[in-house]
């Protein structure tokens, strides 16, 4: 809500005897309490319009009936005095529990020696809304709906705001005078460097190029529902923008009727759990440790080699490296050195390959290499030789007292090709396994083809 903590320049009602020559004025005046919620006095027209006849009687009126909604428009209506001066807007009264809908001029004051916030009431003429209930109702729910309600003239000039919109734009913008009911101000305020050839509607857009499309599809009467940046005194906030076009109920003119929802808090909302998906499918998809695909992203990927493969009469390598002494490492230095010779293991791996190829972690100390497009099985060779070289280089890592040591292991590699080894991915990781437990029954820190020794 619009808030405004220093009111040193309201005036002040002390006592009765400052507002005197108030009764020497036929309009309806009367004065509110905002902290008490009651009213302060009244002249002698307002004492007949509410069928009283002594000013205490309108001071005891109880008002315990209204709603938290009209407590919260009345506020509303001091502090938007208390920015723009005056205010005029309409308003429904009950006197003798019957409807009355009034045109109001409100004065922001200040009342008494405790200096209650106030509001002082200027009834000159009512306006005719007719004896139509229905037309009642609408007008109560325009004003106390949490929707913002715009009414502007289809060249972008605001001539009606609900209080949502008012205190989300009036207050602050100057595109409305006091009344916020059809007499606007030709000047605006643009102390934020805005461009002064824009209308209020398309300056409330934080991108004014999208508040130019749509002031021209009000133009154009296509009515329709956006969601845009808006700036608003809450800052830029994202709204569900609704543009109808109507008729004015006086003069026939086109006007365009713009209804906001804020749908900022929603829209966060929907993007933190998009963004929770992703997190989920790459927990799902990618080993947490390396951040290499896990088994179940290369199986996908090897599946999409096959495909290819067939089609191209090409051969997919699946090697399945199995790391050699690597509980030592957990045993002598920590299992935290030997998070680290996994991640610098998938790291030596990855430089070994090309952005086509895929290195994976499948669990524990076991990696796989993928290639998906080879002419011949030495083509998969030679990747496992520099693999089994590069492992055999110490890793330096730091242990549980924090000491700089070098970590020792190395690799035994088994490899299967598609389609000889295998039809599936689930076959072709059956038999370089396989083919890699050969390598560590026969000394390990090696590499084999499945069903074929290679010394």
């Amino acid at each position: 809500m619009y808030n405004e903590t220093n009111f040193d320049h309201l005036p002040v009602l002390s006592a009765l005897s400052d507002i005197a020559g108030f009764e020497l004025v036929p309009d309806i005046i009367w004065i509110f309490d905002l902290d008490r919620h009651g009213f302060w006095w009244g002249n002698s027209s307002a004492l007949k319009f509410w069928g009283l006849d002594r000013v205490q009687q309108l001071i005891d009126k109880d008002l315990s009936a209204d709603t938290e909604s009209a407590r919260q428009r009345t506020e509303q209506t001091f502090y938007k005095a208390v920015a723009q001066g005056m205010t005029v807007d309409p308003w429904t009264t009950y006197p003798n529990g019957k409807p009355k809908t009034l045109m109001m001029r409100h004065k922001a004051v200040l009342l008494g020696p405790e200096k209650h916030r106030g509001i002082i009431a200027f009834i000159s003429e009512e306006v005719n809304l007719g004896e139509d209930p229905e037309t009642l109702i609408f007008a109560e729910a325009v004003r106390y709906t949490s929707v913002a309600v715009t009414s502007f003239t289809l060249q972008g000039k605001p001539i009606f705001e609900n209080p949502v919109a008012a205190e989300l734009y009036g207050y602050a913008r100057g595109g409305l005078d006091a009344a916020g009911t059809g007499n606007t101000t030709d000047a605006l305020d643009h102390s934020d460097g805005s461009d002064n050839t824009l209308s209020e509607f398309e300056r409330r857009f934080a991108d004014p190029a999208e508040g130019k499309a749509r002031l021209a599809q009000a133009q154009a009467h296509q009515d329709g529902q956006q969601e845009h940046l808006m700036r608003t005194q809450k800052g830029i906030r994202r709204h569900a923008v609704n543009i109808r076009t109507s008729r004015h109920p006086l003069t026939g003119d086109y006007l365009t009727l713009v209804s906001e929802y804020d749908v900022t808090e929603l829209h966060d909302a929907l993007a933190e759990a998009e963004c929770v998906k992703e997190e989920l499918k790459k927990q799902a998809h990618y080993d947490a440790l390396t951040g290499l695909p896990s088994l179940r992203l290369c199986k996908d990927r090897m599946e999409e080699a096959f495909s290819q493969a067939k089609h191209g009469n090409k051969q997919v390598a699946l090697m399945f490296v199995d790391l050699d002494g690597f509980k030592s490492v957990n045993d002598n230095y920590g299992h935290d050195a030997g998070d680290q010779v996994l991640k610098a293991v998938g790291q030596r791996l990855s430089a070994l390959v090309g952005a086509e190829d895929t290195v994976g972690r499948i669990g524990g100390d076991e990696f796989i290499i993928i290639l998906p497009d080879i002419s011949h099985k030495d083509d998969s060779a030679q990747i496992a030789e520099r693999a089994i070289k590069d492992l055999s280089q110490p890793f330096q890592v730091e242990d549980e007292v924090c000491q700089r040591v070098n970590a020792h292991i190395g690799a035994s590699v088994g490899i299967a090709l598609y389609p000889v080894s295998g039809q599936s991915a689930e076959e072709l990781l059956r038999a370089a396994d396989q083919s890699m437990y050969q390598v560590k029954r026969a000394g390990k820190n090696n590499f084999c083809f499945a069903s074929e020794w290679m010394a």
